[in-house]
């Protein structure tokens, strides 16, 4: 995760939206360069079932055969976008995370992590209150060294 994967004002109108501009920030700083692949594997995996996992947040995600090493982008909706959510609120906290082919159980671990991180109703608040990419990336270092 690097600030220029992390947007606190996404303004969008749709599920499809959202998953679009999560494409274009995982493509930021990284190493990816077609959003359109990156959008259409976090597309093929909300066909299945949406990632909306409740208060609030969302954890689209994926994995990509040429992909490296795993990536992250984070993006804040302050005004919320319907998602199909598990508890059918609005979603205003996005994390988006891509994984390589060969690693499944790192990209497990790693949703497993987010959403552990997320958890906490407090985070979740301090995150959608963020005015910048640093105070986001801030917010989640203090949370994680609280948790190891």
């Amino acid at each position: 995760l690097t600030p220029a994967r992390i947007s606190t004002t996404l303004r969008v109108s749709s599920k499809d939206e959202a998953l679009e501009a999560l494409g274009h920030l995982l493509i930021q700083d990284s190493e990816l360069s077609d959003a359109s692949t990156v959008i259409q594997v976090l597309r093929d995996r909300e066909s299945l079932a949406s990632t909306g996992v409740g208060d609030e947040v969302a954890i689209p995600h994926g994995r990509l055969p040429n992909l490296t090493q795993i990536i992250a982008a984070i993006a804040i909706a302050p005004d919320g976008v319907d998602f199909d959510s598990i508890d059918r609120r609005p979603v205003r906290i996005f994390v988006a995370v891509l994984a390589p082919d060969r690693a499944p159980g790192d990209h497990l671990r790693v949703l497993a992590h987010v959403s552990r991180l997320l958890r906490d109703a407090r985070v979740r608040a301090e995150l959608i209150t963020a005015t910048s990419p640093d105070q986001v990336l801030s917010i989640l270092l203090a949370e994680e060294a609280q948790l190891r």
